[in-house]
Parts: structure tokens; sequence; C-alpha cells
């Protein structure tokens, strides 16, 4: 190859040749050469150049360069290829991942993070290279803007030479390769870019080699670091950097394995008051605790409003904290727990029992605020407890978390166990529908407070409509627990005694029963009166059950004789037993019918409904007869049924009274015609 060290060996004349001085004489007339175009060199190999290869390489050294290219090519090369892109540090003691801007000669290295460390490279193409030479300089500038890691590369005079002529090239190769060219200068083209790939491949294999032997400064710190590759140096450097400057970080004297875990559990916790005790112990990190607390008292004493979001990620995370996202959330869930502060979401607290959904879900910080919490005067406090044990009979819990969940859990349980005897009250058949509406509305403005504070204000300031709706409820739950079979069976039997109202008025006992019966369903308040309605119905059923017995007999009894007159006539008529059946199952029916009649209306329309019956069967009988008749099979020694005449003397009046003789003769004439023509047609008579 041609390099330096074969040329010395290929030019010795003698065995005891000055090697040094030999070499000192070829890499100037190398450098000559190089000047005049007449070699190029790759890393440290040489070689000649063809005529147009000159040309060519003399364009390329015309090639004019801005001033940040070099900085900008050496820091990706740097940051990017010798370090792998790696633009975060995780510490080795929290896991926490910190991010880090990058600089190489004062030009930053993508996207600079704002408020993230630093991580500074120096190389010797730097302008101002020469001043960093002294540490002092290395010194004072690795102690700005908090602290930051200033690593110094050591003066090479090849990583310049390289870096430009990759530079150039690369520029040249772009603009020139255009398509119309020849083959020849192609095949340069491409030599070149081969050439430059390798050169790229050499400065990142030099760049490395550099940052490993480099010198570091951390924090205003000259720091010693034997690493075998510059990726550790650097870890080794950022650990320095993190450990000094981060004095806020020791605050946390434990970390949770699994933080998301101690979360939960630490808002699901019930004894408010023992986990109070345990906020001093050394596994939940008073001193960081405590900072925390003063930080959102401060906010408040300023008017600043905190988001969740921002106080991680701005506060917390960077210097001189550098805390965990999630750590913070477990003493924020502390401080949350110990009653201090409160979450709100959309304007309202959030509910204990979706904290853990809101606060570990990432995409929810930026619209959770925090606030501190306004606590209630211990007499307040005290004051609603005792109301509490008159309206639910039972003394609640003395802190005043635990009594906001107490006396919020007993009203939200009134406000469902009235919501179910709403949809009984609204069917219209069960009373206490008003007061039902009235004590939700009441219930729904009394537990909408999320906050304790505001909760046992407003329990307080409604204090006396609070005591009137506990015995509303009390009346109402009571009826819908235990009296509602009552009150049915009260309906029940009103509704059966009415079909008799008017029989049952006129009795000295039913009817004052039953007007009572009616008081009571239609009281906005019936709770305390049923108990008269197992006397009530049992006075009233007696009378009804006395008055249905007597028109049953009665109807009965007229049912049997117009039954017994049916079978007499189909007997006399020598019917076949399809006869008998058509004219007795009817009135037999009726007789069945009449035993369940509640009615007494009913039964004695049951009356007049068998005589229309018996002159149904009669008339059937009639008709049969008259078949036979027209058939001739009626002999001489079957019996004849005459015809019937039904007979009312009442249709003869001819007004309401029979006031005179004369009324009485005109009355007695008609009826005497009506009976002598019945008898004239052979008819038999049936007065009515």
């Amino acid at each position: 190859k041609g390099n330096v060290d074969n040329l010395v060996t290929l030019c010795l004349d003698q065995i005891d040749a000055d090697r040094l001085a030999l070499r000192k004489t070829i890499e100037a007339s190398l450098q000559r050469l190089e000047r005049e175009t007449l070699i190029n060199r790759s890393g440290d190999t040489y070689f000649f150049l063809t005529s147009e290869e000159r040309d060519i390489n003399r364009e390329i050294k015309n090639v004019e360069l801005g001033s940040a290219e070099e900085a900008k090519l050496v820091g990706e090369l740097v940051f990017d290829d010798v370090l792998n892109g790696h633009r975060k540090h995780r510490f080795s003691a929290n896991k926490m991942d910190f991010s880090f801007s990058r600089i190489c000669d004062a030009h930053p290295v993508g996207n600079r993070t704002e408020g993230a460390l630093v991580v500074s490279i120096m190389t010797p193409l730097a302008e101002d290279y020469e001043f960093y030479q002294e540490d002092g300089k290395c010194v004072l500038e690795s102690s700005r803007e908090d602290g930051q890691v200033l690593i110094r590369l050591r003066d090479d005079e090849s990583l310049g030479r390289e870096l430009r002529t990759l530079l150039r090239t690369d520029k040249y190769i772009r603009t020139k390769d255009d398509g119309t060219l020849p083959a020849t200068t192609k095949r340069i083209h491409r030599d070149l870019a081969e050439e430059n790939r390798m050169r790229r491949d050499h400065l990142i294999r030099l760049l490395g080699e550099m940052l490993a032997n480099a010198s570091c400064f951390v924090a205003g710190q000259r720091l010693e670091v034997s690493a075998s590759a510059p990726q550790i140096a650097l870890s080794k450097a950022m650990e320095y950097l993190i450990q000094n400057t981060f004095n806020k970080m020791s605050y946390l004297k434990t970390l949770c394995t699994d933080p998301l875990k101690e979360i939960q559990a630490v808002l699901r916790s019930n004894d408010i008051g023992q986990y109070n005790l345990g906020m001093d112990m050394p596994e939940s990190n008073p001193q960081a605790t405590e900072d925390l607390r003063d930080y959102i008292e401060l906010c408040k004493k300023t008017n600043r409003q905190i988001v969740l979001f921002g106080m991680i990620t701005e506060r917390y995370a960077k210097r001189p904290y550098g805390w965990p996202e999630f750590e913070v959330i477990l003493l924020l869930a502390r401080l949350i727990m110990a009653g201090d502060v409160q979450c709100v979401l959309g304007g309202a607290a959030i509910p204990k029992d979706k904290l853990y959904e809101a606060l570990t879900s990432k995409r929810k910080w930026r619209n959770i605020t925090i606030v501190q919490r306004a606590t209630t005067r211990p007499e307040d406090v005290k004051q609603a407890r005792e109301l509490g044990r008159e309206v639910f009979s039972e003394m609640g819990p003395e802190s005043e978390d635990a009594l906001f969940e107490f006396l919020k859990g007993r009203l939200e349980g009134w406000h469902e166990k009235l919501s179910q005897y709403r949809a009984l009250a609204d069917t219209g058949i069960y009373p206490g529908s008003a007061d039902i509406a009235d004590s939700l509305s009441l219930l729904k403005m009394l537990v909408a407070p999320e906050d304790s504070n505001r909760f046992l204000a407003q329990v307080n300031e409604h204090e006396s409509d609070l005591r009137d709706l506990a015995e509303r409820f009390h009346d109402l739950d009571h009826f819908y627990e235990h009296q509602r079979p009552m009150w049915d069976k009260l309906r029940t039997a009103s509704g059966r005694f009415k079909l008799n109202q008017m029989e049952l008025d006129r009795d000295d006992s039913a009817g004052p029963a039953l007007r009572r019966m009616s008081e009571i369903l239609s009281a906005p308040n019936p709770y305390g009166l049923l108990k008269e309605a197992e006397g009530l119905i049992r006075t009233v059923s007696e009378v009804n059950e006395e008055l249905l017995s007597e028109r049953r007999t009665r109807a009965i009894a007229t049912i049997t004789e117009q039954t017994a007159s049916v079978s007499a006539e189909v007997s006399t008529a020598g019917g076949d037993e399809s006869l008998k059946t058509t004219g007795l199952t009817p009135l037999e029916d009726l007789a069945k019918q009449v035993s369940t009649h509640e009615s007494l209306a009913h039964i004695g329309q049951a009356e007049a409904e068998a005589v229309r019956l018996k002159d149904d069967a009669l008339d059937q009988v009639e008709r049969y007869l008259e078949r036979k008749a027209e058939e001739g099979k009626a002999g001489p020694d079957k019996p004849v049924v005459k015809p019937r005449r039904v007979v009312s003397p009442g249709k003869f009046v001819k007004s309401s009274y029979l006031e005179s003789k004369a009324d009485v003769n005109t009355f007695l004439d008609d009826l005497r015609e009506e009976l002598a023509d019945a008898l004239a047609k052979n008819e038999r008579i049936e007065i009515r």
C-alpha cells in the first residue's frame, strides 16, 4: 500500500539510515505533490492521479464550504454515528430517562430541548479551540446552565483535512453529476464516492478514538474517565452530572419497584387516620412529600394554577429534582389521601373511585389541575356529625373525609331507594309521588359536591330540610317495604265493595266503614292510618257477605223455579235429550255464575235473565212441537202443550195511579179482554 511507512521502507538505501529524517522528507514531498494535485490520499494511503482526475480534484479543492458545514457534519458523525444517536440517558439509581441537548463546536445538533441537560463536544475544528486548550476555560464552560458535560477532543490535523475533503467531494459530486457526463468522468465520480464512503468510515473510527481519549469536564470539574468505548465514557459523565447537579433527588429515599401498584393501594386506603400516621415513615419519603406540599401551598398563595402535566415534566423531572413521573404521582396520591389536596378535571373534583384511572393515564395529565384543599372547621364537622346521628340514628366517624364518605353514602342510599319507589308511585296506584319527587330533588342537590368541605357546608346549611326529609323518607320507606301489602289489600277490598256501595251505604256499620276506607285511600299521607284497614275491611266484608248471601239465595230460588218449569214442559212435550240440554244448560250455568257474583246488581240481573232463559226454552219446546205436527209424528195419544201468552197487568195501567172507580173498571176491562182473547185462542196464560 502506498502509505508513509511503506514508502520509508522502499526508500532506504543503507542499513543504518535515519528512518525519522527520511520519513520527514517523504512526508514533505507527499504534501507538496498533494498541493499540486498530482497525488491524492484516502486515509493514510496515497495514489497518483490521471490528468482528468487531477482536473477534477483541482475543482474539488476550489469548492466553497459554509462556516457551519464542518461543525454540522462533525456533530452528526459524533452523535449519530459514534454515539449511536442517543438523546437520553437512563440514570442507574432510579431508572429515569434524562433527555440531553447535543452541541458540537457551539452548534446544536438536531433540535434543542428546553430545560434538558447539555452535552457539548469541542473539536479541533472549532474557531476558538485554542481557548479551550486550557482546562480553566473548559471547567468554567461546564459549569454553565447549572452544569453540563463538556468533552474536549485532542488536536489532530487529519480530522480537519479529511472532513473538508469529504464535504467538498460530496458537494462537488452532487452539483456536477447531471447524467450527461462522459463514461470516464462518471467512473471517476463513482471512485470518488467510494473513496468518500471509506473516508467517512475512517472519520468515524478516528472520532471514536478521539472521544475515548478525550478530556471530560462535568459541572465545573475535570472528570477522569477511563473507558474502552465512547458510549461508556459519555454514560459515566452523565451519571456524574446527574448525581452532582440534581441535589433534591436524594429527597426520594425509597423508590418503589412497582409504583402503579403502590398508587392503587394508597388510593384504596380506607383508614385515613391510620394512613396519616404513616406519612412520616421513611418508605413514604416524608421530605419529598413535604416539598410537594410546600410547592402546592406556594402556588395557592401566588394564585398560580397547577397543571399535573406541567408539575411533573417542568418542575419535578428537571433540576434540581429529577424524580420519576409515577413517584411524583405516588407522592400526590398520599397528599390526596391525607386530605391536603384534591385533583380537578372538567371543573369538578375527581371522585375517589376514578382517581387511579385519571392519575395513571398520561393523556389526561394536561387536563388535571391540583388545588389545595379547603379544610372544614372542626365545629362544622361536629355539627354535621351530630346531624347525621339524628337523621340516620348512627354516629359517623370523627375525621372530615370519613364523615364525608359516611354521610354521602347514606344519602346516596336514600336516593337509590326513593328512585325505586318513584317508579311505583308514578303508576298512580301508590301514594307519595309528590313527596318522593321533592325528596329526590333535595338529595340530588345535597350529594352533588365532590369535596368534603362543600358537602359538609351544604349539609349544615340545609339542616332543617334534611330533618324533614328524614321524616318523609322513613314514612315512605316503611310503607313501600312493609305496608304495601296491606295497601294492596285495602284497594282490592274497596274496589270489591264499591260494586254494592248503594246497599252498603244504607247499613249503619258498613256505610261509615266504607267511607273511612275511601278517606284513607285518598289521603296524601295515609301511612299512619293503615292500621285501621284490617278492622274496616272486616266490618264492611261481614255486611257485604250477608247481603250477597241473601240475594244469592233469592236468585237461586228464582232460577230453580224457572229450571223446574222448563224441565216439566220438556217432559210434557216428550222432547229428546238434546231439547232438554238446550233448555236447561243455560239456566244451570246461570246458577253457577250467581254463586260467584260479588255484585248485588248483577245477581238481581241474573233473576231477570233466568226468566228470559225460561221463555227461550219454552219457545224452543213450542217450535219442536210444531215441527212434530208438520211431520205427522204427533199421535192421538201424545200430550199436547198449549201455546203460552205472558200477560203483564202493568201495561194496562194508563197513568201512574188508579185514582177512581172508572179507572179501576177500565183497567179490569182491558185485562179481562186480554185474558179472554188468550183463552179463546187456546193459549195458556202466565201472569207477570
